[in-house]
């Protein structure tokens, strides 16, 4: 099976293909510039340099959310049109999936935190178990101040851009039981997407591109802020 992945839902953006659960090629970026600079240009470069021939395509899969609104819609609708242009089904996994399997093989908890600003997080929690990552908890839009209860007494690892703004925080609280992954792990990554991919792709996991939906969790912050300056209007 072939696999095209497209991560835009974060901080970092990247695009992968995978053949048959080999990583054949991968370009990541996280800088400065936005995902509309970067998804097209990536895919294309990685296009060109292994030879891809989009026929051979066997599925799209993309991150699902939820992280940035606008990463989440822009890396949606480009694997969208991809998927209605070749014909193939499209294939979301959550964000936080896709970052939790960056930690493999550890017995202690995995928590990928993304920044959702106001004190709050995205997350979820995973142990491995029989070799198998399991999530332990729904995906949550909550303050760290809950999660930090929710983990308390736990050995965790932490991961994701919610480190650099909540680590402080985190270490006050939990001192040595508060453990952070690698710089170089802290992010999603489209070839961990598309491994994901892979094994949802043998489960029959797959949708039709029109019926894809991403997964917010909240309304979007320009959402927020018009229902708040609603309600101050009545």
């Amino acid at each position: 099976m072939n696999i095209l992945a497209i991560d835009a839902s974060g901080l970092s953006g990247s695009v992968a293909y995978i053949s048959d659960y080999k990583l054949v090629g991968e370009y990541y970026i996280c800088h400065k510039l936005t995902h509309s600079q970067t998804i097209m240009p990536m895919l294309e470069h990685l296009r060109s340099m292994i030879g891809l021939d989009l026929e051979q395509v066997d599925a799209v899969a993309v991150t699902s959310g939820p992280g940035s609104f606008t990463g989440i819609r822009i890396g949606v609708a480009t694997a969208k049109a991809m998927a209605l242009a070749l014909g193939v089904p499209i294939i979301g996994i959550p964000t936080l999936d896709v970052m939790a399997n960056n930690m493999t093989f550890t017995d202690k908890l995995i928590c990928p935190i993304m920044d959702a600003r106001r004190n709050q997080v995205y997350t979820s929690l995973y142990r491995w178990k029989e070799n198998t990552l399991q999530r332990v908890e729904e995906h949550l839009a909550i303050s760290i101040d809950e999660l930090l209860e929710k983990v308390a007494g736990e050995e965790v690892i932490f991961l994701g851009d919610g480190v650099d703004v909540m680590r402080s925080k985190i270490t006050e609280q939990m001192g040595n039981k508060a453990h952070f992954a690698p710089s170089f792990l802290h992010m999603q990554r489209a070839s961990v997407l598309a491994h994901l991919a892979c094994q949802a792709y043998e489960r029959g996991e797959m949708e039709n591109a029109d019926d894809f939906v991403p997964m917010y969790l909240r309304k979007s912050q320009a959402e927020r802020e018009l229902e708040e300056r609603e309600k101050g209007a009545n």
